[in-house]
């Protein structure tokens, strides 16, 4: 609850910013300082659902993430956490030249995910939170940075040493 009073604050300061060029940058600091808060409160989190905790349902969101690799994006990298998922892709050209839309492709993956998820769980009701935190890389330096990030998250919330030793990360890269 916080957070979402935090969020609706940055926004009212927002709209209060006439300068279009200074209002972007501004959004554009406050959505990662945000992320970051909302990232330490999951990774943190002692109560809630951890269904990605179990191997084979952290296998199942792997083997979907890998599924769609060349198919409606290039996977840069992903990183399955107890309780949320960070994945790095760029969207793919369809035959009519136009992108796979992100909304589409994140429709895919948690529709087709939660109903196999729940199955194996032999459960049923909502398995994700509706919304999901999208983000537009904006150079080489932040692609490099948000893979880094991602990769490191289970060493951030102790998990592990290494990123490496993370059984649920990806990489294309050597990092």
């Amino acid at each position: 609850m916080e957070l979402k009073r935090e969020v609706e604050r940055v926004e009212t300061i927002l709209a209060r910013i006439s300068d279009p060029k200074e209002r972007e940058q501004w959004a554009y600091l406050e959505q990662r300082r945000l992320f970051g808060k909302w990232d330490a409160v999951l990774d943190a989190a002692t109560d809630g659902p951890f269904w990605l905790r179990e191997p084979n349902i952290a296998g199942l969101m792997a083997e979907a993430l890998h599924y769609r690799n060349g198919r409606v994006y290039d996977l840069d990298a992903f990183c399955i956490m107890p309780n949320h998922v960070h994945v790095v892709f760029t969207p793919l050209c369809k035959k009519d030249g136009t992108y796979y839309a992100m909304s589409a492709i994140m429709h895919s993956l948690k529709g087709r995910n939660a109903s196999k998820a729940n199955q194996l769980l032999n459960r049923k009701g909502d398995f994700w939170q509706h919304e999901n935190y999208d983000h537009v890389v904006r150079d080489e330096a932040e692609w490099q940075r948000i893979i880094a990030y991602v990769l490191n998250n289970p060493v951030k919330a102790n998990f592990v040493k290494v990123y490496q030793d993370w059984p649920w990360s990806y990489s294309k890269y050597l990092m």
